[in-house]
C-alpha cells in the first residue's frame, strides 16, 4: 500500500475503532471492548488473583442487580480464598495493614460477583462509586486507609476506569463481626 494512502486511512480506521497495526478483537475476549488498552482479565492474572465462587445471599436480596448500563453490587465482606472471612474490629483486634488486606479481599469478592453478573470484566466502563464500611472501635480514625485496599485494587485491575467516588465510614459492628463491608456501582457496556 502506498505510504500516502496509508497515512490518509489511519484517521478513518481509528474512527471506526480499528488499529492500523492490529485489527479485529482479542481472541481471548472476543465479546470484550478493550478500547483503552486495559485488559482487566489479564491484569487479574498478572496480579495472581483468582476470583472466588460467589456465595449465595444470606437473606432476601441479590448480590448484583443490573439496571440499564449500571450494575449495583450489594455489600460484600472480606472473603478469603479458603472460604473464611477476615473478622474483628479495627483499632481493637486488627491494625491498618490487616484492614487494608480485608478491603482488598472484599474487592476480589465484589469482582467475583460482578463477573458472574456480566461474564467478562472487560465490559466495565467505570467503577462509579463505592461505600466502604469499617468495623472499628470508637477511637479508630483511619477508615480511609483501610478502604484504600479496595480502591487500590480497582485501579490495579481497571486503570483509570477503576478510579471512583467513595465513602469510608466507621461502624460499631458489621454482620458476623467481619472487618469490612463494601458495596459498589459499576457502569458497563450496553
Amino acid at each position: 500500500m502506498n505510504k500516502t494512502l496509508f497515512t490518509l486511512l489511519i484517521p478513518i480506521l481509528l474512527s471506526m475503532g480499528c488499529s492500523p497495526e492490529k485489527s479485529g478483537t482479542s481472541s481471548e475476549h472476543p465479546t470484550s471492548s478493550i478500547s483503552d488498552g486495559v485488559d482487566a482479565e489479564a491484569n487479574l492474572k498478572a496480579l495472581g488473583i483468582t476470583l472466588i465462587m460467589p456465595n449465595a445471599p444470606t437473606a432476601n436480596y441479590l448480590k448484583a442487580k443490573r439496571s440499564g448500563n449500571l450494575v449495583y453490587l450489594a455489600g460484600h465482606g472480606p472473603d478469603r480464598p479458603d472460604g473464611t472471612q477476615v473478622i474483628g474490629r479495627l483499632g481493637e483486634d486488627l491494625d491498618i495493614d490487616a484492614g487494608y488486606e480485608a478491603a482488598r479481599f472484599t474487592g476480589i469478592s465484589l469482582l467475583s460477583s460482578l463477573k458472574a453478573e456480566i461474564g467478562d470484566l472487560n465490559k466495565v466502563k467505570s467503577i462509579v462509586r463505592a461505600q466502604g464500611m469499617v468495623n472499628a472501635d470508637a477511637g479508630f480514625k483511619n477508615h480511609s486507609q483501610v478502604i484504600n485496599g479496595f480502591s487500590d485494587l480497582m485501579v490495579e485491575v481497571f486503570g483509570e476506569k477503576g478510579k471512583h467516588a467513595r465513602a469510608a465510614i466507621g461502624m460499631s459492628s458489621l454482620p458476623n463481626n467481619i472487618a469490612v463491608e463494601i458495596d459498589m456501582i459499576v457502569e458497563v457496556e450496553d
